[in-house]
């Protein structure tokens, strides 16, 4: 089986947990509430992965008065799905 590194693990849990409490389109969460669930010592790390997301287009951003706001993008919700499953092996 394929071995997938750490940074590639971050990135998919960080969908699942977004894809799993329906933070897509409309719906947003603050962007440092992504790190949650996360060991503190990886804090970087989730935000270089997040930051990487969102250059990729997987996570929309919605800069608010109270601090930047993110979610899924719905249009690619097939694409998140397929990554998740190939990485973590979850099917949603």
């Amino acid at each position: 089986m394929m071995q997938f590194d750490d940074k590639e693990k971050i990135k998919a849990t960080l969908l699942y947990h977004l894809r799993r409490k329906k933070v897509i389109g409309g719906v947003h969460t603050h962007f440092d509430t992504l790190k949650r669930g996360f060991p503190s010592h990886l804090g970087k790390d989730v935000d270089k992965v997040a930051k990487e997301l969102i250059k990729r287009g997987l996570i929309i951003t919605k800069p608010t008065s109270y601090g930047l706001q993110v979610s899924l993008n719905k249009e690619k919700l097939k694409e998140i799905e397929e990554f998740i499953l190939r990485v973590l092996g979850i099917n949603l």
